[in-house]
């Protein structure tokens, strides 16, 4: 067994697993860890626990140090440049002309990198826009492109049944989500009814979902009808709604 910390980096984000060191770190501190892509600045939303190791992914990294006043203060100063950068990037894109949309603006917490998240319908030849965005900031850039699903997560919004999108609020990882689901909910197979802004299936229909009558060991009458009723017609013309591989770390 191996004590860990659950790190958040994002409002509803996906929870990273770093060792606490000899830091005594609770719940809701805010740390300063070591990533794949520099230093960052995340809040603690699992206090210490252990877990086995197959849990992990190796090399677990440690804790750098519990947050000071004044590593919270560059990270309010980070947000205010991303503010910024967010403006000037699509400034730059407009004057391209390049067909993509600008989503988001994430500073590391140590300003090596500022990475730029946008939407597209198919690739886009972005190398000069780069050219003229480390021109300006003086510093690594990156661009990544990202689906739908994740665009709504950084976006938020109101679902239809009037609560914010759980994506955006709750959701800290997207689950796999099929037709089959909102069929064996016995709910209406229109494309307008059962998606969400995103355009693909709501992530709702996995909430409801239940393991035991998916397996049949608690209902096999009702899994046999469903079964039977749903047809293959059906399932290829929803499928592709509840899968998007794209992913937002």
């Amino acid at each position: 067994m191996v004590t860990v910390v659950g790190v958040r980096f994002k409002q509803a984000g996906k929870i990273y697993y770093f060792s606490p060191g000899e830091f005594d770190i609770k719940n809701q501190d805010t740390v300063i860890v070591e990533t794949a892509r520099g230093q960052e600045c995340g809040a603690v939303v699992v206090g210490p626990k252990e877990v086995e190791e197959k849990e992990i992914v190796s090399p677990l990294k440690c804790v750098l140090r519990v947050a000071t006043e004044e590593d919270k203060a560059r990270q309010a100063e980070n947000k205010t440049k991303e503010k910024e950068a967010f403006g000037i990037c699509q400034q730059k894109i407009a004057a391209h002309n390049l067909p993509m949309k600008l989503i988001d603006v994430s500073y590391t917490f140590d300003g090596s990198k500022v990475i730029f998240y946008f939407s597209a319908e198919g690739r886009v030849d972005f190398r000069e826009l780069v050219k003229d965005l480390a021109s300006v900031f003086r510093t690594r850039i990156e661009l990544r492109q990202i689906g739908v699903r994740d665009e709504a997560k950084i976006m938020g919004g109101i679902g239809s049944c009037g609560r914010v999108l759980c994506c955006h609020s709750v959701l800290g990882d997207f689950q796999p989500v099929s037709i089959r689901m909102a069929k064996k909910q016995n709910l209406s197979l229109n494309p307008t009814k059962i998606s969400g802004i995103c355009g693909r299936l709501m992530c709702c229909l996995k909430f409801e979902d239940c393991s035991e009558c998916k397996s049949g060991s608690k209902c096999p009458a009702y899994q046999k009808e469903l079964e039977e009723d749903i047809s293959e017609e059906d399932i290829l013309a929803l499928e592709d709604r509840g899968s998007d591989k794209s992913r937002l770390d």
